[in-house]
């Protein structure tokens, strides 16, 4: 195996932009970042199927929370009907989002400092080379694989909590409220916190051009098969 990445860290990240360049969720995370309160991101992807009871469980246990949050969702995905407006109950401690986002550029961002996430590998390896820890709600897939790896493994991240203790359970809002808080606040998130700011250093030096260990394996690489095209090897 030729071990070559993060290739999410190829890209440089995006350059600092005009206030009036930025949109609304990147302003909204400035002002947290100012008034220093840690954001936690919420995200499950573009193919995940939550249904209509879960989803209002997740925004009364964000609601009932201590934190702030940015939620993406998808553009219908919260409309829970009129007894349940997230946004009129939530005042600016939380913000949501139904459009398309450049997620490297959240999770970067200073201000945030947790991931609740399905645990897609592109959100894992996202999420720990900007150093933030993952809250690993895994849907579908790999993502429980992927999700065992992040709070049993390496250990960059903790578990949500689901009624009959499944891999794919319901979870409850006291559940969610409890993990949410726990990863933000709590021991164990602290933790998890160090672990990941850790393997983040490593995986920005792994990309370091001219020094870093995926340049010098691609190298390798390249050697190699020039070698054996030339029958050298």
């Amino acid at each position: 195996a030729w071990c070559v990445g993060p290739l999410c860290l190829v890209d440089a990240p995006r350059a600092e932009r005009e206030p009036h360049e930025k949109p609304t969720w990147i302003k909204w995370l400035d002002q947290k970042l100012e008034q220093g309160r840690p954001v936690l991101y919420v995200a499950f992807g573009s193919q995940v199927y939550i249904s209509p009871q879960q989803l209002k469980e997740i925004a009364i246990g964000l609601k009932e929370s201590s934190v702030n949050f940015l939620w993406v969702t998808r553009a219908k995905e919260l409309e829970l009907g009129g007894e349940f407006e997230l946004e009129e109950r939530i005042g600016d401690r939380g913000i949501v989002v139904r459009e398309w986002v450049d997620q490297r550029e959240i999770l970067m961002h200073r201000s945030v400092s947790g991931f609740l996430s399905h645990c897609g590998w592109n959100s894992v390896l996202e999420s720990i080379c900007a150093g933030v820890p993952i809250l690993a709600w895994p849907m579908m897939a790999e993502q429980p694989l992927n999700a065992r790896m992040v709070a049993e493994e390496i250990r960059v991240g903790l578990r949500v909590e689901t009624c009959n203790g499944s891999v794919r359970g319901f979870v409850k809002r006291e559940g969610l409220k409890k993990m949410v808080e726990e990863l933000m606040e709590g021991e164990m998130g602290k933790e998890v916190r160090k672990n990941v700011e850790e393997y983040g250093e490593l995986a920005r030096k792994a990309m370091e051009v001219g020094g870093g260990s995926s340049w010098r394996t691609l190298d390798a690489l390249v050697n190699d098969l020039t070698c054996a095209e030339r029958g050298t090897r």
